[in-house]
Parts: C-alpha cells; structure tokens; sequence
C-alpha cells in the first residue's frame, strides 16, 4: 500500500511543482523584461539628455570651418574640455560629433571626448573611419534627412565595454540645415547587475516557497486525495476480478466533495452491473435474433432488385447495369429495369425518406406501384400521379420518396421521362461530353396529394448514354465533411475516357473514386447508380 501511495503522491506532486515552476518561470520572465525595458528606456533618456546638453556647447556654424582649416583656436578647446567634463560626469563612454559622408558609412571627427576610464583612443580633429554599423545606417541616414529623432534606441553589448545605448541627433547650423552628427554612447552599468539581482531574488523567493507549499500539500495529498482513492481503486479492481458486490469498504468513505461522490457511484455502479449481467445474456440473444433477421431482410431487398447482368441478353439495342449499396442493413434506395413490351424499357431510380427498415418497407411498396403501373402502359406522368395519389392515401408515417422514371421506345430511341424531386440524371448526348439532362423537378411522391407531374422527351440515338443516381453519390463526404458534389461527379464523367468501356466497368472506376474521396469516412447514405447506354435503333417516327 506504501509503494501504491508513494506512487500517486509522485504523481500528484510533480504535476503540481511543473505548474509552480512553469507559473513562477512565466511570472519572472515577464517582470524580468518589463525590467530590462524600463531600465533600457531610462538609461536611453539619460543618453538623449546628454546629447543635448552636448549639441548646447557647439557653434554650428564653425564646424565647417574646422574641418576646412584643421584650426583648433581657443574656443575649439573651450568645446572639447567641456565635453570631455560632460563624458566624466554624465559616465558615458563617448561624446563625438562628425560629419557623415553621403551614404552614411564614413565618419570625420570635429569633436571626440573620450571617458580616461573606457580604454577607447581619441580620434583628432579631421580623422576619417569608416565605422557605421551597417545595422544602424538607416536610421542615422533617417536622423540626418529629416532631422528628427530615432523612433528606436541603438543598443549594444561588448565583452570589453559592456550593455550601452547610443543617442545620435543632428546638428544644425544657424540656417537651419544639418551640417553633422552628434552621438553620445552611455554605459549601462548597473543593468547587468540589477537583472542578475533580480533573477537570484526571484529564483530564491519561488523555491522556498514551492518548498513550503509541497511539504504541506503532501499531507494534505495523502489524507484526503490519495488514501481514498486508493480504496476506491482496490474495490474496483476486486469487483472487476470476482464480479460481487461489496460495499462496506466504499461506505467508510463518507466525504461529501467529489470522492465521495465517485464512491457512491462506484457503490451503485457495481450493483447496476450485476443486474446488467443477468440481463445481459437474454439482450445478447435477443440481439442476434435481430441480426439474424436484418440479414435475411437484406438479401430479400438485394433479391427484389435486378441483379444478373446482362439482363436482356436477347437484346442488343441497348446495355443497362446498375448497383446498390446501402448505408445500412437495410435502405431506402432502389432502382428498377423492366420491359414493358418488346419495344419498351422502362428505368427506374429513387431515393425513399429516411434509413433502415422503414425505409425498406416503404422502398417496396413504392417500387411495386411504379413497376405495376407502368407496365399497364400509362405514360409516365400518370404514372407518378397515380402512385402519389394511392402513397399519400396511408400515410400516416410522413415518408416520403423522390423517383425518376424513364420509358425508352427502343425502335425509335424516344426518351420520355418525369421527375418527382429526384436528382437530375446526367446524358452524353450526339456525341456531346456529359451534361445534366434537362428536367423539371416535380414534387416528392406521397407528399401531397393531388400534385401534377410534367413529362418531357428527347431522342436518344446509338452512342448515347444516360446515368441515373441518388443523392449518396453526391453527397458522399469526406473526413472533413465536404461533399463529393454534382460538380465532381460532372468532371468525372468528362474527365475519363470512359466509351467503349463496359457498364459495370464504369461504374466500378466511380464507385472507387467516391471511396478514394471518402478517404475512409463512414458512408452516410445509400449509394445507388445505374447507367443505360444506346447501342442501336431499328427505325423513326414522326417525332424523330
């Protein structure tokens, strides 16, 4: 039990110092460089100052002639010594004033006050260096162009010289224009040692007090965390190797936070289950019985709908192929193909309400209506109309269904065909690619009663092809739940040398690109195509 407790306390303890350490780290961090800034922005305003008490001690309008004539007179010097007092008191490094050449890469030095203490030479009136740093040339090309300055400080840090900041300004003569640069580099001394000061400080204050806090939350760790759910644990594990309830143990724990309340549960838990079990077998029988009838139920629809292909193989005037694969057991998809005499094929394709068993049951009724209707020789709409008056008779259920049905007269090639809501099949006409064949949507079937339905008719000669589909093609989805879409399926036929292939080939080739856009997300909805192609007519009427 020790090894057990010492374990989860670990556990515990150490997800706790993490989140100390990591809250403290943040914490420091963030004082840490609110800090530095401060301290930065301070000594760079002290170096600006400096800069322009600096600029006070020049005459402008001199310096040109400085550099001209090399003169040091006597109010040069007066200039120099007092900037080279200005560099001792104020603690910079370096006061100098040059002017810079056209692209702000090569300094001449008028003035240059130098701090005994920094280790740096004075440059003499007139030196020329090419020392701008190239990480700073654009600002001081801003500073001298338009006389304002810096809107950033120059920052830098030696080994020999340490943290310093840099102020540069420009200097003006008395007829406004900048005739040199004046800069002012200021050790940052106290800035190294006030940020190790303030790590240490904080470093120390933040272990003691983790120190403290876990030597308390240990106990308190043990008392009321650890020991109970420990308990709970063991009772679990000994229920789940013997599966009899015993309660005693979890009924010492009588906390009213959250432990107790998962004891409880644990306690209710275990006598639910034993009464799940002994229910358990006759649900698991029941279960199978069901199963066992969902598959006999299965095959029964897979068995009503045309299965053995070619199913006219007396007939070359045409080739049909069609499939079905349901989301479920069971589904509300069907298609149908029957001959209503020797020279026409009626084609059928629709899409019932819902899933499952209901689906199929109401799927049957719907297609033996179509089939029987239509083969009584009833043009296509009234076809639809009587079904819809006899499917809204009894309906009590609310289902309804959207079906497209198309006669062909096979001598003449003569198409005509309705649509109740159904999606809009696709036709390679006259040697044309794919495109959507013109229909008007009429209303679902068992809808609403008394609704007209509008047949249309077009000539289909040898070579064309119709396909017919239900919404589970194009709204198959993929892990990210985007639609395989009517304009996918469109490009799929028009991008694919699909004549002269077989049927069954075809729509075996866009059965698997669905699946390699489904990439392996659940199927959602019954998957049902069918496809009729025009090998050859043996004549034409007046409508041709």
């Amino acid at each position: 039990m020790k090894e057990k407790i010492s374990g989860l306390s670990i556990k515990l303890i150490t997800s706790v110092l993490l989140l100390s350490v990591l809250l403290c780290a943040a914490i420091s961090y963030m004082g840490y460089r609110e800090f530095t800034t401060v301290l930065e922005d301070e000594y760079n305003r002290s170096a600006y100052e400096i800069a322009e008490t600096a600029k006070s001690y020049l005459d402008p309008d001199r310096l040109e002639h400085y550099l001209e004539t090399g003169e040091i007179d006597a109010a040069y010097l007066e200039i120099q010594d007092r900037l080279d007092a200005l560099v001792v008191s104020t603690n910079s490094y370096l006061i100098y004033v040059t002017r810079l050449s056209n692209d702000y890469t090569t300094s001449t030095y008028i003035f240059d006050a130098v701090h005994p203490d920094s280790g740096f030479t004075r440059y003499a009136l007139g030196y020329t260096a090419q020392d701008m740093d190239p990480a700073y040339q654009d600002e001081v090309e801003q500073i001298m162009t338009t006389g304002e300055r810096s809107a950033v400080y120059f920052y830098s840090y030696t080994q020999a010289s340490g943290a310093h900041t840099t102020a540069g300004i420009p200097v003006k003569d008395s007829a406004g224009e900048i005739v040199a640069f004046l800069g002012v580099e200021k050790a940052m001394t106290a800035l190294e040692n006030a940020r190790q000061t303030y790590v240490w400080n904080v470093m120390g204050i933040t272990v003691l007090a983790v120190v403290l806090f876990l030597v308390v939350y240990i106990g308190f760790l043990r008392r009321e965390v650890v020991s109970p759910i420990l308990t709970i644990a063991g009772e679990a594990r000994r229920f789940a190797e013997d599966n009899v309830a015993r309660l005693d143990l979890l009924e010492q724990i009588r906390k009213k936070d959250e432990i107790g309340t998962l004891a409880r549960a644990i306690g209710r838990m275990e006598t639910d289950i034993v009464q799940y079990v002994e229910n358990l077998t006759a649900v698991t029988a029941e279960k199978e019985r069901i199963g066992t009838e969902l598959n006999v139920a299965t095959q029964i629809q897979a068995d009503m709908l045309p299965r053995i292909f070619p199913p006219f193989p007396e007939r070359d005037e045409f080739d049909i192929y069609a499939t079905m694969t349901p989301a479920r057991e069971v589904g509300g998809d069907f298609y149908d193909f029957f001959l209503v005499d020797q020279d026409h094929l009626a084609v059928v394709i629709a899409d019932v309400s819902g899933k499952g068993v209901p689906a199929a049951l109401f799927m049957v009724i719907v297609k033996t209506l179509i089939k029987n209707h239509t083969q009584t020789g009833m043009a296509p709409d009234q076809v639809f109309e009587t079904v819809n008056r006899q499917l809204c008779e009894n309906n009590e259920a609310g289902m309804f269904v959207t079906a497209f049905l198309g006669v062909l007269e096979i001598s003449t090639g003569r198409f005509t065909y309705v649509n109740a809501g159904h999606n809009p099949p696709l036709a390679a006409l006259g040697g044309r690619p794919y495109d959507w064949l013109p229909s008007k949507r009429g209303f679902v079937l068992a809808g609403l009663e008394g609704v007209r339905y509008q047949q249309q008719e077009i000539v289909l000669c040898p070579g064309d092809s119709i396909f017919c589909y239900t919404d589970g093609v194009t709204e198959a989805l993929d892990p990210a739940d985007a639609l395989y879409s009517e304009a996918r399926l469109r490009a799929f036929f028009r991008g694919r040398d699909l004549e002269g292939r077989p049927l069954a080939e075809q729509l075996d080739l866009l059965r698997r690109d669905i699946a390699a856009f489904a990439a392996g997300a659940e199927q959602a909805d019954d998957i049902t195509m069918l496809l009729l192609r025009i090998n050859k007519t043996t004549g034409r009427d007046e409508h041709g």
